[in-house]
């Protein structure tokens, strides 16, 4: 799913084209598998403290830092995230690294928000304190801070001595609450309903996924 947001409107008085005003957008990748109430309160936060018009969570066909892949199907995150950000406008979804398979790099990803929001809109990357941790490692990091602003959401303990002086810092206590520990519950016959939205629930209950 892409949305599209023009530049410029045409002004029905006059004909001509207005300037439209700059959009602040949020980038959150990940896997979401499944998507949660952390993943949610983290776009809150963000939109807030960033005052971000927008917020997409993109999530990755395969991860270039993570060995395993995920346990749902591309389509069945896709649909997860959708359900779960249904009723909250600001919120989206892009298909996009799913669509193009493969790993998922995010500085492809960040080049192709900026074909969609060239400047002077605005691209906030946002990333977990643990990711921050291992810039060296991220491909073309250089390229993507030249692209947008790079967001670190901090965590207790989090050391931020360490990071460039070009990132920004997300003051957010994350959730005591990760995919992996809400696939095992379900695994195991248990229905964290804390975490999960309904509708979330009620389409992993109808694929049975996690089950094996």
């Amino acid at each position: 799913m892409k949305d599209s947001f023009p530049i410029n409107t045409l002004s029905a008085a006059t004909g001509r084209f207005v300037p439209k005003p700059a959009m602040r957008i949020g980038l959150l990748g990940g896997t979401f598998d499944p998507i949660h109430q952390g993943h949610l309160a983290l776009a809150e936060a963000a939109l807030k403290q960033l005052k971000l018009d927008r917020f997409y969570f993109i999530p990755t066909y395969q991860h270039p830092l993570e060995k395993k892949d995920a346990q749902a199907s591309a389509s069945d995150r896709l649909e997860m995230i959708k359900l779960a950000i249904q009723n909250q406008p600001k919120l989206a979804v892009s298909n996009f690294e799913v669509k193009r398979e493969g790993v998922s790099y995010t500085v492809d990803t960040i080049k192709e928000f900026r074909k969609q929001f060239p400047k002077p809109n605005g691209l906030f990357f946002i990333t977990g304190g643990d990711w921050g941790k291992n810039l060296d490692q991220w491909k073309e990091i250089d390229t993507i801070f030249s692209l947008a602003h790079f967001v670190v959401a901090s965590r207790p303990g989090f050391d931020l001595n360490n990071l460039p002086q070009s990132v920004e810092v997300l003051d957010f206590v994350p959730l005591n609450v990760s995919s992996t520990q809400l696939r095992r519950d379900i695994k195991e016959g248990k229905i964290p309903e804390r975490f999960l939205s309904s509708d979330v629930i009620a389409y992993i209950k109808k694929q049975q996924l996690y089950r094996a």
